[in-house]
């Protein structure tokens, strides 16, 4: 009898133990819970912007080298038109086929026509 009551009021003390140490106030009266939920909030949100920013950054680098390439491989293959620029003094390239063309900032050829080149000041 005396093991029962003795094991009994082990695991009655051993039981309340553990449901101290899963408070959910700390020292100041402030709930963890909530706590634990702001934080993890705010870190998901950290996240979504440092997500947001490389893939920003990421795009912009895309383009750039795109450009890189494409105005490379411009000066390689086809004719620079030395005389003439395009509409916001853009480098003019001439294909194969007498197009006049430009690379624009996402490394893509906007053909122009004749009429729309201006002399080089």
């Amino acid at each position: 009898m005396k093991k029962i009551i003795g094991i009994s009021l082990f695991l009655f003390f051993g039981i309340s133990s553990v449901s101290l140490a899963q408070s959910t106030v700390d020292k100041a009266g402030h709930s963890v819970k909530e706590g634990a939920k702001t934080v993890g909030h705010e870190t998901k949100k950290g996240a979504k912007k440092v997500g947001h920013a490389t893939a920003k950054g990421a795009k912009a680098v895309g383009h750039e080298t795109a450009e890189v390439a494409s105005k490379g491989k411009s000066k390689v293959v086809d004719k620079t038109y030395k005389d003439k620029v395009g509409p916001s003094g853009q480098t003019i390239y001439i294909d194969g086929h007498d197009r006049y063309y430009y690379v624009d900032d996402k490394g893509h050829k906007q053909y122009v026509t004749a009429a729309e080149l201006r002399s080089k000041s």
